[in-house]
């Protein structure tokens, strides 16, 4: 059973986590930042991961501490749901299309935590939500879940279009990337 359960509790931010890598991708999710739920949504459906999210925190202040510990807790719920990773295919890639946004993402579930992305010059908000969130986001999942994960924005002029597809394009590449087979664990070292 690849489940977790995480509650995560600091002064700024209250996150509750259950997710279930064998899902469906079935989801009930609830922020108070409307953008954050859509991409969590969308993370759910094209993971294939069911998830039960309950966040909320001091978004009087920005949306950043929110969406920074989404992706924080995410990434805990991942590494204690994958376990020792005996038998995931360890990596996974896509390349997506939304519109005119196209957007490549590569990951490896290594054990070592890493986030690279290029177009650091993307800025601007989707109503009220600044765009660099996704990065920090990401990057607190890739960093919590001990993944290796690039992102390139291969094209793309519209903020809505760039986030959303890079969310969907990470949720594919995790699909492969924890999907199973009878091979044991994908390291010459015996272990992620």
């Amino acid at each position: 059973m690849r489940k977790a359960h995480i509650l995560r509790q600091t002064k700024e931010t209250t996150i509750d986590i259950d997710i279930d890598l064998d899902g469906s991708g079935s989801y009930q999710i609830d922020t108070p930042v409307g953008f954050l739920n859509h991409m969590m949504e969308s993370f759910s459906k094209h993971s294939f991961i069911d998830m039960k999210l309950k966040a909320e925190g001091d978004i009087d202040v920005s949306y950043h501490h929110l969406v920074e510990d989404v992706g924080i807790t995410l990434g805990q719920a991942m590494l204690k749901a994958l376990g020792d990773k005996s038998g995931i295919n360890r990596y996974g890639f896509s390349i997506l299309p939304m519109d005119e946004a196209l957007v490549l993402c590569s990951l490896d579930f290594s054990g070592r935590g890493l986030f690279y992305y290029d177009r650091k010059d993307l800025r601007g908000k989707i109503t009220e939500f600044d765009f660099e969130l996704i990065w920090e986001f990401i990057k607190g999942f890739a960093l919590e879940s001990k993944a290796s994960v690039h992102i390139k924005i291969l094209e793309g002029h519209i903020l809505h279009h760039i986030a959303e597809c890079t969310i969907k394009s990470l949720a594919f590449s995790i699909r492969q990337a924890i999907s199973k087979h009878d091979k044991g664990i994908l390291s010459t070292k015996g272990l992620l």
